[in-house]
Parts: structure tokens; sequence; C-alpha cells
């Protein structure tokens, strides 16, 4: 696998399973994503306007490449979660089993994410 659109993996915490699918089945339909794990119960601590926040959050485990996350991910999940500020962050993928890398890359390269909205 050539590393020219090094792959990555987004992470991003949803109010709920049900919004967390939601992203993941847009994000798969238009091949932005290969794989995405749901962490369906986290507790996440934060200040948010002042005050610390405790709540009960989805977690989702993006496999994807980086060249999509500003022009295409993030729009989409705009779209569809509810959060204000929703957790958009990226982690760099160092390495692994490379058959599994190249899949990502396979995964995420069909031309259908190139599809506009309406589609």
């Amino acid at each position: 696998m050539v590393n020219e659109d090094p792959l990555i993996i987004i992470m991003i915490t949803t109010p709920s399973v049900a919004v967390a699918q939601q992203i993941a089945e847009s994000l798969l339909a238009k091949h932005l994503a290969a794989c995405i794990n749901l962490i369906p119960q986290v507790q996440s601590l934060y200040r948010w306007e002042g005050k610390v926040q405790k709540d009960e959050e989805a977690l989702m485990l993006i496999k994807s490449r980086q060249s999509l996350f500003h022009s295409q991910i993030v729009p989409l999940v705009r779209q569809i979660h509810p959060y204000q500020l929703p957790e958009l962050i990226v982690l760099p993928i160092l390495g692994g089993f490379p058959p599994y890398l190249d899949w990502i890359v396979q995964e995420t390269s069909n031309p259908f994410h190139n599809l506009s909205k309406e589609q």
C-alpha cells in the first residue's frame, strides 16, 4: 500500500446510538468509510458554557482516508449531528495488518463517494 493519502481513524461522540447509526449508514453508503465501530455507552465529562457536564454518549470509531475528512465527511456529519459543536477528531493510522489497510483504501476509493447530496 502506498501512503499517498494517509489512513485515519475519526472519533465522533453522539447523543445516542440511533444518531451514530444514522451517521454510520450515510458514511458507508457514500463509501466515505470502510468500517465503523459503535461503542454504545461511554460517559463523557467536559466543560461547556462554563459548567462541567456529564453525559452518556455513543462513540464512533471510523476508518477512512485523510483526503475525505474535510471535504466530505465533516459536511455529511454536520448535516446529521444534532450538537452545536460535535467532536470530530482525526487520529493517524501509523500501521496495521497490510491486507486490512489495503481494504480500507479499496472501500473508500469508490467513485460513489463523489455523488452529490441529492443522490
